[in-house]
């Protein structure tokens, strides 16, 4: 017997439905396995009448930016809001974020979890520290009281003993006396040199360390500066 209209209909209706759910389906991407990496993270809090401490932190990667400092950020974000660390620009001009990674004194923006060549496996383990032999303010944060002193004392700023003339715009210098600033001028003071350095260890209250002592030489070596001999 023929079908009626309402019928044919509603067979097709369903027809469709099924063929929809069905694509759906198989459209529906397979989840990615975790790939786990433990973030060991010293914790010291002023205010806590305890010892420094590591903290256990796991992150997924595969939810996460490539750097060290996402993963700092997403901690903090989503585990544990207590942890403290600088941070400012991401893009390595700063300095805030220098700290201690794996061992190695670097910025954490510019740090990859994963670096180039590295096998990438679940279960790794990334250890951070604050910048070593200095006193601690907080977790990540290290005093740099004396190390900003010490930049101050060196008088970072172009001397000149007569000041500009009527009209003067800028300060010149010839193209090769401004290539001698080069490797100099570059420096953000993170401090992650002078607190690599043993001689700085030991004797900051008395060694100016690597990082401003460069920074003197830029400011002998700039020949706008008529205060050389002083300096």
């Amino acid at each position: 017997s023929a079908s009626s209209p309402s019928s044919l209909f509603a067979r097709a209706f369903s027809t469709n439905a099924d063929s929809l759910k069905v694509s759906s389906t198989s459209a529906t991407p397979a989840k990615k396995e975790e790939r786990i990496r433990y973030f060991k993270i010293y914790r010291w809090d002023p205010d806590h009448r305890q010892k420094p401490y590591l903290s256990t932190y796991p992150v997924d990667l595969n939810d996460c930016g490539p750097m060290v400092l996402d993963a700092l950020i997403k901690i903090k974000s989503e585990q544990d809001p207590t942890l403290t660390f600088r941070r400012s620009c991401r893009e390595g001009i700063c300095g805030s974020c220098a700290m201690n990674i794996n061992g190695r004194n670097t910025l954490a923006c510019l740090c990859y979890i994963e670096p180039e060549g590295e096998k990438k496996s679940s279960g790794d383990v990334t250890k951070i520290y604050p910048l070593p032999h200095m006193y601690v303010v907080k977790d990540l944060v290290p005093d740099m009281g004396n190390f900003y002193e010490q930049y101050r004392s060196i008088e970072p700023w172009l001397q000149t003993k007569d000041g500009k003339a009527e009209g003067q715009a800028e300060f010149l210098q010839t193209r090769e006396d401004r290539a001698k600033l080069d490797g100099m001028y570059e420096c953000i003071l993170c401090a992650c040199c002078s607190t690599a350095c043993p001689s700085y260890w030991w004797n900051a209250d008395k060694y100016l360390g690597p990082a401003v002592l460069m920074q003197a030489y830029r400011w002998i070596e700039d020949s706008r500066d008529e205060f050389t001999d002083r300096r």
